[in-house]
């Protein structure tokens, strides 16, 4: 399954929910879950964004069913991006080496 990376920012809405029940973090990881997502990894941040998420999806539109569905929400954007294992990306380049050297 391919990786995804999700930057989360909240809204005024999530901060205020996340101050008063912090647990709510942990019920949307199980949404997301039942979605068909698995969370790998996630960090709180400071900084421009508030969390980041490693995902493991089968494909896009997965991914893309959850940044809409949350989103819809109100209480947070997202930012998602394809994450493509270092070993792949090598092997790729490795390919395209090999076809431009004939």
């Amino acid at each position: 399954m391919p990786y995804y990376l999700m930057l989360t920012r909240l809204t005024d809405q999530g901060r205020k929910t996340i101050r008063s029940k912090p647990s709510r973090l942990k019920e949307v990881n199980r949404e997301v879950e039942a979605m068909g997502v698995k969370i790998e990894a996630q960090y709180f941040l400071l900084g421009t964004y508030d969390f980041l998420n490693i995902l493991r999806a089968p494909d896009h539109w997965s991914v893309s069913r959850v940044a809409m569905e949350l989103g819809a929400r109100g209480t947070l954007e997202t930012i998602t991006m394809p994450a493509i294992p270092i070993d792949e990306f090598v092997r790729y380049m490795e390919t395209l080496d090999k076809y431009q050297k004939k």
